[in-house]
């Protein structure tokens, strides 16, 4: 249960313990950068920090839903089964970040999380910038003289 304190005019707040009552933001950050073949976690927590182990939590890449957590049940999408996932034991503590596996240059683009409990949906979005990898081609020139 969440308590809420409301004002009632007069400067003096009250608790309001409705079980349900239950307001949370979403935070994140603007873009993270991932290496190919690196594991990257793309931030997203509740704020206050909130368990989120009762919501229903997807990760979209563009229009696509590539990840789905409720009820505690997982659906990915193809492309990205075994790659991507939450860090179950962090949804107590609001934190709702997705982590990609094996980062593809493909997977470069805008992510959004979105959270949803009860009449309460949430949504924070986050841009993977995927670069070459740690592998480095230097160009060498031959001249025949």
């Amino acid at each position: 249960m969440i308590s809420v304190y409301r004002s009632d005019g007069t400067g003096l707040k009250h608790a309001d313990n409705r079980v349900g009552v239950y307001q949370f933001k979403l935070t994140s950050e603007d873009h993270v950068r991932a290496d190919v073949g690196e594991e990257v976690t793309l931030p997203c927590h509740l704020s206050p920090d909130t368990s989120a182990v009762a919501t229903t939590i997807r990760w979209f890449k563009g229009t696509e839903c590539i990840y789905l957590y409720q009820n505690g049940q997982v659906t990915e999408r193809s492309g990205y089964e075994g790659r991507v996932s939450l860090i179950t034991q962090e949804l107590e503590r609001g934190n709702v970040s997705l982590r990609l596996r094996d980062c593809r240059g493909s997977d470069r683009g805008d992510y959004i999380c979105q959270v949803i409990h009860g009449e309460q949906k949430e949504e924070a979005a986050v841009g993977l910038w995927v670069g070459g990898g740690k592998c480095s081609i230097t160009p060498v020139m031959f001249l025949n003289t």
